[in-house]
């Protein structure tokens, strides 16, 4: 495996125009930490962007940041924190859902567009790449964006970027919108609900005057040994039988917070005891919920292959309720009802045509974000396009890359060669 290092946009180029000559693909890396994510690449050349790693400018006043893409995500995110901002959209770090040990990087969390529970009230990734220099498939360098919304013409390709898997174009530096944390949280919490019912009561809630920033829900037999920050929260007492739990997050001011918490209680009494998380434990059980701990690969069921649903939020608790039942997996629902992860049984097809049967009647779309390398081969990763839209598709990439050079067959199987 050739690595092929480069330390600015001009060797990007370079790289790419050279890999056009000798028609060798690219694989894309920063620290390679969502390299067992997608379909499996047939490359032997790694354009390897770890060096681009500066921060080129931050304004914390004026809430934008612009840095290179290989920088790690961690160190900027230490930065901003340092400033008391974050990134609202709370980027998931699949490390822990992975086993891939290291840290990601700016372009990685871009590329992959992966939003954490904030995203029904903050939006996703895409909403908060104001700006980006890449090099498209041609070996072009490009701009898109900029740092004031409002002085931005032509075509917004920073929506294309995001989520594009590196299939689009190299990202060499982008610029995000930052925000202020919020002062103080709560999580209201109820016990024993059924997925039914849970997905009423987060709907009741986000449905609510309360700006709710999270709906999460989790049964009671997600929680299994090992299972972390979350552990403690599905039993009352220690050695107690687990309970399923739901969790509604508030944010904001301190004694706004307070109001709304009191206030959503009484909506939420229909559905039983409201217990609260105050501020650290809130904190803790987010951040367990965005990274999906409890199927974690170092956990119980680190074998088995893991699944990414997204569909209409109502639909979401009888969606995940006959997955668990008819494969013998387990689910946790996100964004009120509307991301379901499902964890199944491990089986050579990763129970593939039974999960998008079953999501696409519910309007959804389905991604199998962990399984194996020859699982992954055998398997459409990311959900399959009608005719139309994949010629659409394919037309938009072949725009950015004619000859398919970056990450090729990353998104389509069959693709690779």
């Amino acid at each position: 495996m050739d690595t092929l290092k480069v330390r600015d946009a001009k060797d990007v180029e370079q790289v790419v125009r050279a890999a056009i000559a000798s028609e060798q693909p690219l694989e894309i890396i920063g620290h390679g930490t969502r390299r067992q994510i997608g379909q499996p690449i047939a490359t032997n050349a790694l354009l390897d962007l770890s060096a681009l790693n500066a921060v080129s400018a931050y304004e914390p006043n004026e809430l934008i940041i612009t840095v290179q893409a290989g920088a790690p995500l961690a160190d900027v995110q230490s930065l901003i924190d340092s400033k008391n901002q974050q990134f609202a959209f709370e980027p998931i770090d699949t490390s822990m859902l992975t086993g891939v040990s290291g840290n990601g990087t700016i372009g990685g969390m871009i590329g992959a567009g992966l939003a954490g529970p904030r995203r029904i009230k903050a939006g996703g990734a895409r909403d908060h790449l104001l700006g980006a220099h890449a090099v498209s498939g041609f070996g072009d360098s490009f701009k898109t964006g900029g740092k004031v919304v409002k002085n931005v013409t032509g075509y917004d390709l920073c929506k294309l970027l995001t989520g594009s898997w590196g299939t689009l174009a190299v990202m060499t530096e982008v610029t995000l919108k930052v925000m202020p944390k919020p002062e103080s949280e709560r999580t209201l919490m109820l016990r024993s609900l059924d997925d039914l019912t849970a997905n009423r009561a987060m709907t009741a809630a986000l449905g609510s005057p309360f700006d709710v920033s999270g709906a999460a829900h989790l049964p009671n037999s997600t929680f299994r040994p090992a299972s972390g920050a979350l552990a403690d929260l599905g039993s009352r007492s220690p050695g107690s039988q687990a309970q399923a739990v739901t969790l509604v997050r508030l944010e904001g001011i301190a004694a706004s917070v307070a109001d709304r918490a009191g206030s959503l209680s009484k909506t939420l009494a229909s559905f039983g005891a409201v217990e609260i998380l105050q501020d650290a434990a809130s904190a803790a059980a987010w951040r367990a919920i965005r990274d999906i701990e409890p199927f974690a690969a170092s956990g119980s069921l680190g074998a088995w292959p893991v699944w990414r649903i997204v569909c209409p939020p109502a639909a979401g608790g009888a969606l995940g309720q006959a997955l668990a039942r008819d494969t013998g997996g387990d689910v946790i629902y996100d964004w009120g009802g509307g991301l379901i992860w499902a964890a199944l049984p491990p089986r050579p097809d990763a129970q593939a045509a039974l999960v998008r049967e079953r999501v696409e009647a519910a309007g959804g779309h389905a991604m199998l974000i962990r399984a194996s390398e020859l699982v992954r081969s055998n398997v459409d990763v990311f959900q399959p396009q009608p005719g139309e839209l994949a010629l659409l598709s394919e037309r938009v990439r072949h725009s950015f890359d004619p000859k398919t050079i970056l990450n090729r067959g990353r998104l389509t199987r069959g693709s690779c060669s």
